[in-house]
């Protein structure tokens, strides 16, 4: 053991570890990873937003702890995998004598050490490139079957695990394209592409929700250089701290001397590039592009140990970042350590303020699939989300949870009234929310209108299918258009007549359709490009329940 890994890595890892273990109890959730934990409540293969990865980690621990670290144990565990994996994929022999500079060097890698303790889907992602890498980097040593196997079985965990994945894949695909020539290969891919069935049948069945959403559905806003590509920048600068401008050197500085090398540049290059080319069309989120965390630590760490003025740098600055760490950790913890509110702060305060004054009724959040997760969570009570036009659909708009709300005495929260039976203050002390108590609560939000986009004279189309195991009254429902500009952003709202054409039809039947016709109203935003048809309810806002049609 001590050969491969010297005592002092084994007793940093062991630090590490614990470090992580304590973090992860003492820590309250963000919003995210209780958003993970509610997928983890009903476990499937696959989710509205992400593969099923995350949540499987989650199920996992939460057998074997309670509360915030059952969420976050099995993060812990793969964070420490990432090091013994990434320090088995470097082969130089002077690494034994830098061991100390090996852990400053990723600890200061920003995202890395943040996914060493919270649970989200890139998590699970940073683990398996880093074992994918090592796999590959054996198989081109000495292909086999059974290491193919493994590379097959590896590509598939990192494809469970988010959808991006697929460019850890493509670029190292492409650094190598001698590959397509090589049956080993192929063998890895079929693997793969086996284990994976169950997703795509998933998917399949879910009308391929999610890769509608995140291509078509997902909204967007005009271009700006300072939000887009400027800021796309600084998250590439703000994933490795202080130690950037040598993380960058070290890739602008190494020269391509095997294929593995050329695979961790072509990675390296080809995510940042591909993000780049992105930043003109949408805002790139920090995460999308942590996986270069992984070739960029190879890189840079092979460089440092052939380069003694650089290492000295990243020693000192690794220092520095370790003590900066360190004090954030805390202030996850404590927040009087930083005048600035984090998610993990006073989450507790403000769930157990509502469930006090729900008086043990479900909740139900307009338009957030954040705060009913974590309400949930802290308060062991069921709660639903309610999307309306101006938001957007989650897990909540395809699972089951509706059926917990239905026909009971319920409480409705919202930011948005002015008045209400209940009100409390948010954790950020900005925010007030109102609730009013519901009797007898019902919703259609999985009514599903689709509509023909070929009008005949002024009129579409429209088919309502009713998933629901009961029929639904037409007199409870109204519909409504709501138009978008040209990123699909909400701009405005219009009631809309609609008639059913068996005019005899009083209900749409269970798992049923009902057919009508319906003149687009006129909307008062100047030149829609979208719009969308919504069901309302109860008086609400109408919900999510058609796609956006070009108009």
């Amino acid at each position: 053991m001590t050969q491969r890994f010297p005592a002092i890595f084994l007793i940093l890892l062991a630090s590490l570890f614990i470090l992580n273990l304590v973090q992860s109890s003492l820590t309250e959730l963000i919003y995210d990873e209780a958003y993970y934990w509610y997928y983890a409540q009903n476990m499937d293969w696959g989710f509205f937003d992400h593969p099923p990865m995350v949540a499987f980690l989650i199920k996992i621990g939460s057998f074997l702890f309670d509360g915030e670290l059952g969420v976050r144990f099995i993060s812990c565990v793969l964070s420490v995998g990432t090091y013994v994996v990434l320090w088995l994929t470097i082969d130089n022999p002077k690494k034994k004598d830098h061991v100390v500079v090996f852990f400053l060097l990723l600890f200061s890698t920003t995202l890395l050490n943040a996914y060493g303790f919270f649970t989200l889907p890139d998590t699970p992602l940073l683990f398996f490139t880093a074992l994918f890498l090592w796999l590959y980097k054996l198989f081109l040593e000495k292909p086999s079957y059974l290491l193919a196997l493994a590379i097959g079985v590896v590509m598939a965990a990192l494809m469970y695990s988010k959808y991006h994945a697929v460019l850890v894949i493509v670029f190292v695909l492409l650094s190598n394209l001698k590959l397509l020539r090589e049956p080993r290969a192929w063998f890895a891919v079929i693997i793969a592409l086996l284990c994976y069935i169950p997703h795509f049948v998933w998917l399949y069945g879910h009308d391929f929700v999610s890769i509608k959403y995140h291509i078509y559905e997902r909204p967007n806003q005009a271009y700006s250089f300072s939000k887009f590509t400027l800021g796309y920048l600084v998250n590439l600068v703000a994933i490795f701290g202080l130690l950037f401008f040598w993380v960058y050197k070290a890739l602008l500085k190494t020269n391509t001397t095997d294929l593995f090398v050329k695979a961790l540049k072509y990675l390296s290059y080809g995510v940042i590039i591909f993000f780049f080319v992105s930043s003109f069309n949408r805002r790139v989120q920090t995460q999308w592009v942590v996986v270069i965390s992984i070739p960029l630590a190879i890189l840079t760490f092979n460089y440092i140990l052939e380069n003694s003025s650089s290492r000295k740098w990243v020693y000192r600055l690794g220092l520095v970042s370790l003590v900066i760490m360190l004090y954030a950790r805390a202030w996850l913890v404590y927040k009087p350590l930083f005048p600035l509110r984090f998610e993990t702060h006073d989450n507790t305060v403000w769930v157990n303020e509502l469930k006090k004054k729900s008086k043990g009724v479900p909740v139900i959040f307009e338009n957030s699939y954040r705060r009913p997760s974590m309400y949930s969570f802290y308060s062991g009570k069921p709660s639903f989300a309610l999307n309306n036009h101006m938001y957007r659909k989650s897990q909540y708009s395809i699972d089951e949870s509706e059926k917990s709300v239905q026909n009971k005495r319920i409480l409705y929260v919202t930011k948005y009234a002015k008045s209400g039976d209940i009100q409390f203050l948010h954790s950020d002390n900005k925010t007030v929310y109102f609730g009013t108590f519901m009797d007898n609560f019902e919703s259609f939000r999985k009514l599903q209108c689709i509509v023909d986009t070929t009008s005949v004279e002024k009129e579409y189309s429209l088919k309502i299918y009713n998933p629901y195991n009961f029929d639904v009254p037409l007199s409870k429902l109204s519909f409504s258009a709501a138009f978008s500009n040209a990123y699909k952003q909400v701009k405005d709202l219009q009631t809309m007549e609609v008639q059913a054409v068996k005019k005899d039809r009083q209900i749409i039947p269970a798992r049923d359709t009902l057919e009508f016709r319906f003149e687009l109203p006129k909307s008062k935003f100047e030149n829609p490009k979208y719009f969308r048809v919504g069901v309302s309810e109860n008086g609400l806002l109408p919900g999510l329940n058609g796609i956006p049609v070009k108009i």
